[in-house]
C-alpha cells in the first residue's frame, strides 16, 4: 500500500513539473483531432513548431545576428504576453487560433534569441 501511494505522489510531482516547464496542457486550450488531444496546448504547439523550424532553417542558412534582429526578436514575444496576460486577468477570453498564432510568432522570436545568445557567448 505504501508503494502505491508513493507512486501516485511521484506521478503528481512529475505532472506538476511538466506543467511548469513544458505546458499546462488544459484540454479546452488544446487542439483535438477526433478524440485525441495534442500533448501540449495550442500556444505551446505554435511555440515549439516555430522554434524547431527556425533551428532547422539556421542549420542550413547562416544568420548574422545584430542588435536590430535581437530587438525584433524581443518584440515578437510581446503578442503572446499580451494574449496570455489579458486572458489570465480576465479582460477577455482567447481562442485556440489566436493562441497558436501568437505562439508561432513568439516561438520564432525565442528561437532567434536563443541562437543569438549562443552566437554571442561562443563566437
Amino acid at each position: 500500500m505504501k508503494n502505491k501511494n508513493s507512486k501516485v505522489a511521484t506521478n503528481n510531482h512529475v505532472d506538476s513539473l511538466l506543467k511548469v516547464f513544458i505546458c499546462h496542457r488544459l484540454p479546452e486550450r488544446t487542439f483535438k483531432i477526433g478524440k485525441w488531444y495534442f500533448p501540449v496546448c495550442s500556444r505551446c504547439t505554435g511555440i515549439y513548431i516555430s522554434m524547431f523550424s527556425y533551428y532547422f532553417f539556421v542549420y542550413f542558412v547562416y544568420v548574422q545576428y545584430n542588435p536590430i534582429i535581437i530587438t525584433i526578436a524581443f518584440l515578437m514575444i510581446i503578442p503572446v504576453l499580451l494574449d496570455g496576460l489579458t486572458q489570465f486577468f480576465g479582460f477577455r477570453e482567447s481562442n485556440n487560433a489566436l493562441r497558436f498564432t501568437t505562439g508561432l510568432i513568439a516561438g520564432l522570436g525565442l528561437g532567434i534569441l536563443f541562437k543569438a545568445m549562443k552566437w554571442i557567448l561562443f563566437s
